[in-house]
């Protein structure tokens, strides 16, 4: 189980590595088309650079006002709130946040830039369908996401997506509208190269975004069972999500990949729309799950 939580973070940082070359891919081609030379390369940098810090420091609150959730305090509802400040101090971690989100679908997530900075949100439906087992495991799943760091790599791996999609249109806009300032035949074999890589840079940055939420959230799996000493409790919540397969009334693309299941579709079962889910099928794991006990 630890090779298997270290080979998914290597895989991470692997694949944020190639976000980075297709960054600065982008922004080399549009340098040398324009005549810019490596300041395209800078722009690329800076750009993501600064949507990356504004993401670190502000991702979470809009995460949270996205998703309607409210913060709480032990008053309003204690079964939660000790379920998660004894999680948080298994785990070695500061008390997060707690807040909860008005809404049928059970459903949970946690973000925030570190440890010190997170928070933890459920629906009011997960409370409603979850014995306490149950919503301890996924309780425990989130906390490992913030344990883990990675919520702060996730984010960091949405902006960068983000980065990739505006410099593809920068790109296929000035080729469009711009004119080389190369030879005719340097500037048309870098249009053809620009080109392809502005169709398919967001294809491949989608992709990679996909693999990444997918393996953090095996990865959290594995590490909320090892802090419950208990896979079962996850993976009948897990079982439950499935059969109560409620969308979440305030489901957002933005946000989807931080939410425990699929807020779009918490069961996803067609072939082709699990293909392009940003989260793993919940039979592959809750079969990983009960491959632990």
């Amino acid at each position: 189980m630890y090779s298997q939580i270290n080979a998914n973070k290597r895989k991470t940082w692997l694949l944020i590595s190639l976000f980075t070359i297709v960054i600065v891919a982008l922004g080399w081609v549009w340098g040398e088309y324009t005549g810019a030379g490596n300041a395209g390369i800078i722009f690329a940098v800076i750009l993501s650079t600064i949507m990356n810090l504004t993401a670190f420091y502000k991702g979470d609150s809009v995460a949270l006002a996205t998703a309607g959730a409210k913060q709480i305090q032990k008053a309003d509802s204690p079964r939660l709130y000790r379920m998660v400040e004894n999680l948080a101090i298994t785990a070695g971690i500061p008390m997060p946040k707690v807040y909860l989100m008005s809404d049928a679908s059970a459903n949970a997530f946690a973000t925030g830039r570190d440890p010190e900075h997170a928070s933890v949100a459920v629906t009011t439906g997960l409370l409603n369908i979850m014995e306490d087992n149950e919503l301890e495991g996924v309780l425990a799943h989130e906390l490992s996401h913030i344990k883990n760091y990675d919520i702060r790599v996730m984010t960091i791996v949405i902006v960068l997506v983000g980065v990739v999609l505006l410099l593809s249109d920068i790109l296929l806009r000035t080729f469009f509208w711009g004119r080389g300032d190369r030879d005719n035949r340097a500037a048309l074999v870098l249009m053809i190269i620009g080109v392809v890589l502005a169709i398919l840079s967001p294809i491949f940055a989608q992709l990679i975004k996909m693999a990444v939420s997918r393996s953090r959230e095996y990865l959290a799996d594995a590490s909320g069972a090892l802090l419950t000493r208990y896979p079962e409790g996850l993976a009948s919540a897990l079982e439950k999500i499935a059969k109560h397969d409620r969308p979440l009334k305030k489901a957002n693309h933005a946000t989807a990949h931080l939410f425990l299941a699929n807020p779009f579709d918490p069961h996803v079962t067609k072939k082709f729309e699990s293909l392009f889910s940003t989260h793993p099928p919940i039979e592959q794991r809750i079969a990983k799950l009960r491959g632990m006990l």
